[in-house]
């Protein structure tokens, strides 16, 4: 009786360390007495079943995966989200977003949390200096078409294209560089593409944008704020003096951000990220030259005008 006690108090504590050793000590008990399962199992105080299931099957345990699951996604969709997950580095809603406009697969972004989550696909760090947020303007008394920012953003991004549209761009001579001014209250956006990165440029993009506003009666101040780049003013005084003096002419000021101070163009720096999600990682590469570029950053331009329930703010629901 004793040697039975000893024997059962050793079996439990092997299976909570290991079920693999737990039937490697059946199967040893099961050898030293002859192939007796009933004895077996007395000695060990577990079940007969317990001890043919030890002595005829695996040492480990089978699947407890059920043999259909009708609500499980696709085991190709699975892969796509998790190869997609792995390589953009995005969470469940932006990884959503993007599937929908790359591949036209509408999945909700809880199926997609999910998928991430039992795949282990972990996020991309950021990082970030900033401690605490501040708003860059004052927006319950900010008038429309008062406030801008002005950037422009290299295509030909390494870090932030897949390797085949980055090749496809090259090699076809799409438009390198894009130019975005943002109204900083109603996130009203132009946009213009170019070859080449100069201020001769940035100078009529300017000007384009503030006889467009001035032709649809927008008669209030505009300011509009750039970076110190040299598809600009370049930091230099003289030139921006030379600049606003223009733009006096259409009641218009341009003023650069201090060097460094990348933080106050956060509205179009975003702005940057949604284009490489929405646009550049995904469309160019079914264009082979600049008109159908141009036609399709057009079309896809209406993209926010219609977006799945599943990706609308809560204030829009």
């Amino acid at each position: 009786m004793e040697e039975e006690q000893i024997m059962t108090i050793t079996y439990h504590e092997m299976r909570q360390i290991s079920k693999q050793k737990a039937r490697e000590l059946v199967r040893k008990v099961l050898e030293n007495i002859g192939g007796n399962v009933s004895k077996t199992a007395r000695i060990l105080q577990i079940s007969r079943k317990t001890v043919r299931r030890a002595r005829d099957g695996t040492l480990s345990d089978y699947s407890r995966r059920p043999v259909k699951s009708p609500r499980r996604i696709d085991p190709r969709f699975e892969d796509l989200i998790v190869f997609e997950g792995k390589r953009t580095g995005y969470r469940a809603q932006r990884l959503s977003s993007f599937l929908f406009q790359r591949y036209g697969h509408e999945f909700s972004m809880y199926t997609v949390k999910k998928v991430l989550q039992r795949n282990s696909v972990k996020k991309k760090p950021i990082r970030t200096k900033a401690k605490t947020v501040r708003h860059l303007y004052d927006y319950e008394h900010l008038s429309p078409f008062r406030e801008f920012q002005l950037d422009t953003k290299h295509i030909l991004d390494q870090k932030a294209l897949p390797e085949d549209v980055y090749n496809h761009i090259l090699h076809n001579k799409l438009p390198k560089y894009e130019w975005n001014i943002i109204d900083a209250a109603t996130r009203t956006r132009f946009t213009a593409y170019s070859h080449n990165l100069d201020s001769t440029f940035g100078f009529s993009f300017i000007i384009m944008v503030l006889l467009w506003l001035r032709g649809h009666n927008v008669r209030d101040p505009i300011h509009i704020q750039t970076d110190n780049g040299p598809e600009f003013c370049m930091g230099s005084r003289k030139k921006e003096k030379e600049w606003n003096t223009v733009f006096a002419l259409l009641d218009a000021r341009l003023s650069a951000i201090p060097p460094g101070a990348k933080h106050l163009q956060a509205i179009v720096e975003n702005s940057h990220r949604k284009d490489d999600e929405c646009f550049l990682s995904i469309h160019p590469k079914r264009c082979n030259d600049t008109y159908e570029f141009l036609h399709k950053a057009r079309a896809v331009a209406g993209y926010l005008e219609y977006r799945p329930p599943f990706l609308r703010d809560r204030h829009e629901r």
